[in-house]
């Protein structure tokens, strides 16, 4: 079954039993919404929350019952409604408390049978998905045959190698290996809090159109991509407090569920490696994490993500046996071969309009670890045109792929070889 197929079990809904939320958190939820946006019509105050129509006018006889609003007049049919006084007087002693005025969240047995019915476990990995993922890189069938496999186990990988052999890179290319959308939701309530999950910088809306009636507190995305490098702090593993918003943020592995998280530069966080190891050994293992509120209040969430450890740091170095075996795929990425050297050259030089020349590239697979005593690593094309372009607008001229260009570029770019 496709997700779009799947809405028909996201009906919008009608009926306060239907949003599996407490009454009074959605009534509150509306208050501060109308407090905050002024005058609204209740079309307005449902599409805003996320709600159908039903569960809005039971809202609004609520509000009328309680004198937390005002009539001002019509609207296509439609009631405009305005807080009224002793409404917005409830309304600011709410948002003291939380400030949060978004869509209605969704319960956590909601978004936790959500996540696991759309498991990347479920997700079948076909080799022209990996061809289609990697088709910007130079990698040979080996490698792409492993990372395939890797992904198919659906748990976690770990890519190590040299700086510069393009691990990143192939590490933020996994999450396009996927090729349907998941449903990521608004937020979570969890014990009358509100945790916000759907972030615009990590998850990408799919193009897809769902049906026309579904339930608006989820969208439809591209399976998420969340990526941590050495800004990684034990607190972001946590949930998120924003003293001045007061209401929490989903941590990292929340919002990546269902798709990918890559901890780049693993070992080199502000998060020591022993630290990270040790709070993930029963969510790698078991596939659910375990999450809790200052004041108190344990809750457990799925851990349904494929987690991608890069580093250029000898994994034994970073984690015992015990923490080795969670993680069963450890691909080694090394550096390009001469003919892998000179695609990667070749394409970098045609992408910053650098006129090819065969003879010089070949010359230079051979120079750069013979005189520069340094590997062929695959960052090296980008870097060592980046260097001949400078030079090249500095000087006024039009870049070519000259030995002289070329020499130069690992002149300045290299230390002096060690004697």
């Amino acid at each position: 079954m496709s997700k779009m197929e799947e809405t028909t079990t996201l009906v919008i809904p009608q009926e306060f039993e239907q949003t599996g939320i407490r009454r009074g958190l959605l009534e509150d939820l509306a208050l501060k919404v109308l407090y905050l946006n002024g005058e609204m019509t209740l079309p307005e105050l449902a599409k805003h929350m996320c709600l159908g129509l039903g569960v809005i006018d039971q809202i609004f006889e609520f509000f009328r019952k309680e004198h937390l609003c005002e009539v001002k007049g019509m609207a296509g049919g439609a009631h405009r409604i305005v807080a009224s006084a002793q409404g917005k007087s409830r309304a600011a002693g709410l948002l003291s408390l939380s400030q949060y005025a978004g869509p209605a969240p969704v319960s956590l047995a909601d978004y936790t049978a959500r996540v696991y019915a759309q498991s990347v476990r479920q997700t079948q990995i076909h080799p022209e998905d990996l061809l289609r993922a990697f088709h910007s890189l130079i990698l040979d069938a080996d490698l792409i045959a492993r990372l395939g496999t890797a992904v198919s186990s659906n748990t976690s990988i770990f890519l190590y190698g040299p700086s510069g052999t393009g691990k990143t890179s192939i590490a933020c290319n996994i999450p396009e290996i996927y090729n349907d959308s998941v449903w990521i939701p608004y937020a979570v309530e969890v014990n009358n809090q509100i945790i916000s999950v759907y972030d615009a910088g990590v998850h990408r809306k799919s193009d897809e159109v769902p049906a026309e009636e579904f339930d608006t507190r989820w969208i439809l995305c591209h399976r998420p991509r969340v990526l941590a490098g050495g800004e990684l702090s034990g607190e972001m593993l946590d949930l998120q407090y924003a003293s001045a918003s007061r209401y929490y943020t989903a941590p990292l592995q929340m919002k990546a569920n269902n798709g990918v998280l890559i901890l780049d530069d693993f070992g080199r966080q502000r998060m020591r490696p022993d630290e990270l190891l040790n709070r993930w050994m029963t969510p790698l293992d078991r596939r659910v994490d375990f999450l809790s509120f200052p004041g108190g209040g344990k809750f457990e969430i799925p851990f349904d993500l494929f987690v991608v450890f890069s580093t250029n740091l000898d994994p034994r170095q970073l984690a015992d046996d015990a923490f080795l075996r969670r993680i069963p795929n450890k691909v080694r990425v090394g550096a390009a071969t001469p003919e892998q050297f000179m695609q990667i050259l070749c394409h970098e030089c045609a992408a910053r309009g650098i006129s090819w020349n065969s003879e010089v590239a070949e010359r230079l697979t051979r120079f750069i670890p013979q005189e520069m005593k340094q590997p062929l690593v695959q960052c090296l094309p980008r870097d060592l045109t980046n260097q001949m372009l400078w030079a090249c607008t500095y000087a006024g001229e039009q870049p070519e792929l000259t030995w002289e260009a070329a020499e130069q570029a690992c002149r300045k770019y290299f230390l002096p070889p060690e004697a």
